[in-house]
């Protein structure tokens, strides 16, 4: 039963982010002033991140963890709910950054319940429901266009309904979850502790620094495909955005469950380069697109961000949970969020936004030459791979 209730746990945990923030660019656009705020909305996952190790610190110090995932969620979904209303993307922007600022710390806290009630071999057959629901989050789109007669789904207004009805089925879960009490809970605390920031002493170990600045640059080249990819959909003639897209995580069930297996064999270090070579993978596939017009490479380099994303993220946070102490589980694991989802994704955004800008071929409509952002994307996934197999030396992980 409780292994039933962590995987739902993860499945509307999963759901209610991409049914908005996939088609979000898009939308954007389509608002009057709109395309001044694209680029500030593809931070908004990242800027959300900055939030984790603060609210681990609560669930490590103050709060069971299952009590501050169903805060997180229920403020998420009335964020969610006034964003509906909201047709000014400046204000869109505020109000979805601070739905942003209590949703993304909601990954760290939920790894950290999952894997405080299982072994770290079995977490990831909890995390794939989170694939699973991320898969169902495409229904909301197909049932809103097919049985209620909204038209072009993805770019109304009702992606944010959408999230907030998950966000609120979330925070009920959370309420029924076994109990994850907070293990450093009246021992001192200083100003570090208070901030979150305490897990910033592991980059004191020479091999979790190496990690924690390579597991960051491989975001960039990674997250380029999360924040931007439904625009290249869009302009390459695709209506479901959300649902096409969402097949990365059809492969991504089927691969994270082979995530304990890939690590156990070639331990921590050949595991990450492999995820990289998932993404070189993905950007071949893409380029083949552009450049040939091989239909199939679209669906190539979506498929594939499975094994990139079960790797590289899930396999992340299975590397810092045995890395770090047990009070600092919370706080550890919203560190490797900060990493990969807050400050890599900033750093994507930073590199793919200027170099969409400066491959834009048409304003209105909005079309790019996507040949240049997919060769700069490969080389840079190669890079990363190769600076892993120099600098990166953990011990050989049992998983």
């Amino acid at each position: 039963m409780k292994t039933v209730k962590l995987s739902a746990m993860m499945f509307v945990q999963f759901l209610m982010l991409p049914v908005w923030l996939i088609p979000l660019l898009p939308y954007v656009q389509g608002l009057e002033g709109g395309k001044d705020w694209v680029f500030a909305c593809g931070l908004l996952m990242g800027i959300g991140t900055f939030a984790s190790p603060l609210v681990g610190m609560f669930a490590d110090r103050f709060l069971n963890a299952e009590k501050v995932l169903a805060i997180c969620n229920a403020l998420t979904a009335a964020l969610l709910g006034v964003a509906f209303f909201v047709r000014d993307p400046a204000v869109l922007f505020a109000v979805l950054l601070a739905a942003m600022f209590v949703y993304m710390p909601t990954w760290s806290v939920s790894s950290a319940i999952a894997m405080a009630h299982s072994s770290r071999e079995a977490f990831p057959r909890i995390r794939v429901f989170g694939s699973l629901g991320w898969v169902a989050s495409g229904v909301f789109s197909v049932v809103g266009a097919t049985c209620f007669g909204i038209a072009d789904f993805d770019v109304t207004p009702w992606i944010f309904a959408s999230g907030a009805f998950a966000a609120l089925l979330g925070a009920a879960i959370a309420l029924t979850l076994p109990a994850t009490p907070p293990c450093a809970k009246g021992t001192p605390m200083s100003v570090v502790d208070a901030l979150g920031l305490k897990a910033f002493a592991l980059f004191r170990d020479p091999t979790f620094a190496a990690f924690g600045l390579l597991i960051t640059l491989a975001m960039v080249p990674f997250y380029w495909y999360v924040s931007y990819n439904a625009m290249y959909l869009a302009e390459s003639g695709f209506k479901y955005l959300t649902l096409t897209q969402n097949l990365g995580q059809v492969g991504e069930i089927v691969f994270m469950l082979m995530v304990p297996f890939i690590v156990r064999k070639l331990g921590y270090k050949w595991a990450l380069v492999t995820g990289m070579g998932a993404v070189m993978f993905r950007y071949a596939c893409f380029l083949a697109a552009v450049r040939f017009g091989f239909a199939a490479g679209d669906f190539g380099g979506i498929l594939i961000h499975g094994l990139a994303f079960g790797i590289l993220c899930v396999g992340a946070q299975m590397y810092i949970d045995s890395a770090a102490p047990a009070e600092l589980k919370n706080q550890a694991q919203g560190l490797v969020m900060l990493l990969t989802n807050g400050i890599g994704l900033f750093l994507s955004n930073l590199v793919f936004y200027r170099l969409l800008e400066c491959n834009l071929v048409s304003s209105d409509p909005v079309r790019h030459a996507w040949t240049e952002p997919f060769e700069i994307a490969f080389v840079g996934a190669l890079a990363v791979a190769l600076a892993f197999i120099l600098l990166f030396h953990p011990k050989k992980s049992k998983g």
